[in-house]
């Protein structure tokens, strides 16, 4: 009997705010190709992600797994910090 390795989903986005304690809203855009128009389309999303150390800051680029609810919006947790800006 097989078992499969489950997948562990990441998402890669720019934070946009550290207001808060443990929490960081990330905008993820993604990019598609409009079925009839065939014009490339850009869709952003917000997502709160959980970040415990408070490593990440503003502008940086973050990389975040999903995870079991943490709490009634947080559902991703920080795994990297990938980029950070020039200052």
């Amino acid at each position: 009997m097989k078992t499969r390795a489950k997948r562990i989903r990441t998402i890669v986005g720019r934070v946009v705010s550290d207001k808060t304690d443990k929490t960081r809203v990330i905008l993820v855009e993604t990019f598609f190709t409009h079925p009839k128009f065939k014009k490339t389309v850009k869709r952003s999303q917000r997502i709160k992600i959980h970040d415990e150390k408070n490593e990440s800051r503003e502008g940086d680029i973050v990389s975040a797994i999903e995870t079991r609810p943490l709490s009634r919006w947080k559902r991703h947790r920080l795994f990297k910090v990938v980029e950070r800006p020039q200052a």
